[in-house]
């Protein structure tokens, strides 16, 4: 059997297992089997490995893209627990790897100026304060530590499609478990806003968001001439199906932000791909050529409200006053809550309560800038300046080529924060990648199952 032929049916084989582990995922006893399972095996190979092959953030990529399914299947140990899988196995590979890489003192004063805002949190009895700022600072905190890891470290063009692919397997799972776990759509009463039912029984914005990054990892497969599956007919049918998944869930975040990100890799690789503009180009036209009729097939499945919601109207088809979905009046409460305690802030977790006796009802934040800037005030604006200028200053010493993946990478985070907060472990681990040196030399960093 030759090399090609040996990659084409590895490649098949991941993506038939993973279709095959979404129906397992039905059974909530497996799915938590497999979860606990997950993180021995990942664990043990860093161990093992002494993370040679860069398995820390492998397995890591590979756990960000299952996240929102062992939500939905029941199989996590706790909610919060892939972030912790996600810090544990980075913290790991940087112990025990036997090249050490030199961490950034950058995201160290970062941490550090997260956890100043506990000081000031002001959570009211009898609610958690343990509760409220871990739910608040995980994200945040893990993001530090992806940055950690992945500041200016070395990796070849062929690892990061292995990293992608790894985070693109169990989105295919995703979609299996979906399809099983969705009634029929003609059963399913759409409205004006976003549709559990359609979204497997879970929370449409989460399931939107991972969705909208599987949409992104199969385009850039197209777009670089890679084939995910070993089959591009393949590629192109499981890129459909997510995205058609993606809309019928009718939560618009996760796959605007995955259009965004495409739209921005293609411009940059077009511009560092003279003599392949017009392959570019080609598949780049056939995404969008593929995406509106798939728009409009899937309006007329809901009855026509995926284009009300994405034209933002409500079920009788009248416009609605709000775009964002109550995301403005909470933006503007916590920009109000940064003007009256402008160097410190509210204090971590204090903002939903806040909203209590200004609002009348208690809401977590959706965004993440506000969010720094009402609870962590002068300290909170710093934060985001530096998370801005790190990545900026690392991608314009890169070519335009690798420029593609790393912008790319930052503006799905920067867009995922902006209206689903860092619930996922998928943004902090996103800008991480965006933190990366792409280098123009072969490694041999599993490039048994490079496509």
């Amino acid at each position: 059997m030759t090399s090609k032929k040996y990659l084409l049916n590895i490649n098949l084989l991941l993506v038939a297992l993973h279709m095959a582990l979404g129906i397992l995922l039905l059974n909530r006893t497996i799915s938590k089997t497999l979860n606990i399972t997950l993180f021995v095996i990942a664990f043990t190979s860093i161990i093992i490995t002494k993370n040679k092959n860069q398995e820390a953030v492998l397995w890591s990529a590979y756990v960000v893209g299952s996240e929102v399914l062992f939500r939905m299947s029941k199989g996590l140990l706790f909610y919060e627990f892939p972030k912790y899988m996600v810090l544990i196995f980075l913290i790991t590979g940087l112990i025990v790897e036997k090249k050490r890489h030199g961490v950034s003192p950058v995201y160290i004063i970062y941490i550090l100026l997260l956890l100043i805002g506990i000081t000031f949190s002001d959570i009211p009895y009898p609610e958690s304060i343990r509760t409220n700022i871990v739910f608040n600072l995980s994200g945040p905190i893990l993001l530090g530590i992806c940055g950690l890891y992945m500041y200016h470290r070395k990796i070849s063009k062929a690892t990061m499609l292995n990293i992608l692919k790894y985070m693109g397997l169990p989105i295919i799972s995703m979609v299996a478990y979906i399809f099983f776990k969705t009634p029929d759509l003609q059963e399913i009463v759409f409205g004006g806003v976003s549709n559990r039912a359609a979204s497997g029984g879970y929370g449409p914005n989460q399931v939107a968001s991972i969705l909208g990054i599987g949409v992104f990892i199969f385009s850039i497969y197209l777009l670089v001439s890679k084939k995910f599956s070993g089959f591009l007919i393949l590629d192109v049918i499981i890129l459909i199906y997510i995205s058609y998944r993606g809309l019928v869930t009718l939560s618009r975040g996760g796959l605007i932000t995955g259009v965004f990100a495409i739209t921005v890799f293609a411009v940059f690789y077009l511009l560092s791909r003279k003599n392949t503009i017009y392959h570019v180009l080609k598949y780049f036209i056939l995404l969008l050529g593929a995406a509106i009729p798939l728009f409009l097939y899937t309006s007329n499945v809901t009855g026509g409200m995926l284009l009300n919601r994405y034209t933002n109207k409500n079920a009788r088809g009248v416009a609605k006053t709000d775009i964002s979905a109550g995301r403005v009046t909470i933006f503007k409460n916590e920009l109000e809550g940064f003007f009256e305690n402008p160097f410190f802030g509210m204090g971590v977790g204090t903002g939903k309560y806040k909203r209590i006796d200004e609002l009348g009802y208690r809401v977590a934040s959706h965004n993440e800038m506000s969010r720094l800037l009402g609870e962590h005030g002068l300290i909170g604006l710093f934060i985001i300046f530096l998370l801005l200028v790190v990545p900026l200053l690392n991608m314009y010493k890169q070519p335009l080529e690798d420029r593609a993946y790393l912008s790319a990478f930052l503006i799905f985070w920067f867009l995922t924060i902006n209206h689903s907060a860092m619930r996922l472990a998928m943004p902090a681990f996103l800008y991480g990648l965006s933190l990366m040196t792409i280098s123009n030399k072969k490694t041999i960093i599993l490039e048994r199952i490079n496509p």
